[in-house]
């Protein structure tokens, strides 16, 4: 080992946001995590990522929960540990570009409610769809952590890596992360990886990857050993497959090294007997497909994350195209350069899939596009890599103007407006936001939290007339 300096290794465990988002569709339900944060808060974590990502959304729309009221909850909880979040850019939590004040509110909000680590990325890797964010992120003194959502290409090159790490030091981020969403940074590629931003940079830097390709562990070791600081893990029951490698083996691996993380496997262990009857209960009602816990060596063969692929297949499924498969793995690639080779995350590789799909059932490319191609043809998403395929353009938006400027600085504020629109359903400030990320759901809930408001109104008045609460 090349490296004799002792140098601990932080982990961020991902249980309780990317590694059941990864597994289960996000639906572990707050309070499943209340038992357990008394002793995760023993371990001594790098950090634990516990919000943001799918689990806004999915805590309103499918658990009926208010996601600011689960933050709070475990930052009461989490005495001693950093909490971290995953957000969007300027997309924040939702699926569209907001206004920068919706981003600033948004931000502060988080950050009020116990946040204080933000992990932000853009699918493009725009940095200025970041600019707000970090900007915000550092005038309410909490960490502003900027993701660089990893991809292959022949314009991704170390120097490219190197570059965009100098640029967001100089945007006053606190530390970097390696965003590896689709598992292809391979062993010795992260070692290489990791030395050339360790020399870019004096920012800490972080690795996130999952292990749906099989090479996640071996990846870490060789990072760590080339001086990346923190890696992401989960407790073993919810690890692997297309979540992140275990907790308790990284842990072990290091013991007695300079990296040594000095936790109690006494504490995991505990920790993961917690959370094994909940994966072994997922497991039997269907929640948890084995199909998520294999390997699937596609994703390096065809560089396209877990999801997308499955997306894919059900879309050739519902247009009874099955046979199409392999011609639709061909023309992603294809499409992906058209659109400029940006990297294949949310929410661009579901663009870049769904025109996949249109180009070879329709037997001609971009006979029909997406209002989600045209949009990223407008440049309404931001600036990639690569300059997109005119030809595709003149076909796609004929005529029409693209925008070059950083897409949200055509957004008028809008936090005004989308607070009127709320009001009558405004409990706290935070509601606000919640709207206006996801306004027809955000009803939704809100009707749905006024009924159960109501029910305990009602019982409450009945216990205090003499009769008792069925």
């Amino acid at each position: 080992m090349s490296e004799q300096i002792k140098k601990p290794i932080g982990i961020t465990e991902t249980v309780l946001r990317d590694a059941h988002q990864s597994l289960i569709a996000t639906r572990m339900p707050t309070e499943l995590m209340l038992p357990i944060i008394e002793t995760m808060d023993k371990v001594g974590y790098h950090s634990v990522e516990c919000w943001g990502g799918a689990t806004f959304d999915a805590s309103l729309r499918f658990l009926k929960e208010d996601p600011w009221e689960r933050l709070r909850v475990l930052r009461k909880g989490f005495k001693n540990s950093k909490l971290q979040m995953l957000f969007r850019g300027q997309n924040i939590l939702g699926y569209r570009h907001y206004a920068d004040d919706v981003v600033e509110y948004f931000v502060q909000k988080s950050i009020a409610n116990g946040i204080d680590i933000i992990r932000i990325f853009d699918c493009f890797n725009d940095l200025r769809n970041l600019e707000c964010a970090v900007k915000a992120a550092n005038k309410e003194k909490g960490h502003a952590q900027i993701a660089l959502s990893y991809t292959l290409g022949e314009d991704y090159t170390l120097d490219y890596w190197m570059n965009m790490a100098r640029k967001v030091e100089e945007m006053g981020a606190d530390s970097i992360c390696i965003k590896d969403m689709a598992g292809l940074l391979l062993p010795y590629k992260a070692e290489e990886l990791v030395k050339a931003l360790k020399s870019a940079t004096k920012l800490p830097i972080q690795l996130h990857t999952h292990y749906t390709s099989g090479v996640a562990s071996m990846t870490y070791m060789k990072a760590i050993e080339a001086g990346v600081d923190v890696v992401d893990c989960a407790i073993s029951p919810f690890a692997m497959g297309t979540s992140q490698p275990a907790t308790e083996v990284m842990v072990e691996t290091f013991k007695g090294t300079p990296f040594d993380t000095g936790y109690d496997q006494s504490i995991l262990a505990e920790i993961a007997d917690y959370f094994r009857p909940y994966r072994d209960k997922a497991l039997a009602d269907g929640l948890l497909n084995p199909k998520v816990m294999g390997v699937d060596i596609k994703t390096l063969l065809y560089q396209v994350p877990g999801g997308m692929l499955s997306n894919m297949v059900s879309q050739l499924k519902e247009q009874n195209a099955e046979d199409k498969y392999y011609d639709v793995l061909n023309e992603i690639p294809r499409v992906r350069k058209d659109l400029g080779e940006p990297p294949l995350v949310t929410p661009s590789s579901q663009i870049v899939g769904t025109q996949a799909v249109f180009n070879v059932l329709m037997g001609e490319r971009y006979k029909m596009a997406t209002k989600e191609t045209k949009a990223v043809l407008r440049g309404e998403y931001g600036q990639t890599v690569q300059p997109f395929n005119k030809e595709v353009q003149d076909k796609v938006i004929p005529g029409e103007e693209v925008i070059t400027c950083r897409p949200a600085d055509l957004i008028p504020n809008e936090l005004e407006k989308i607070e009127s629109e709320m009001k009558e359903w405004k409990q706290q400030d935070e509601d606000v936001l919640t709207y206006a990320l996801f306004p027809q759901v955000a009803v939704d809930f809100f009707k749905y939290r006024q009924a159960q408001q109501e029910k305990v109104d009602m019982s409450a008045a009945d216990t205090k007339n003499g009769a008792y609460p069925v």
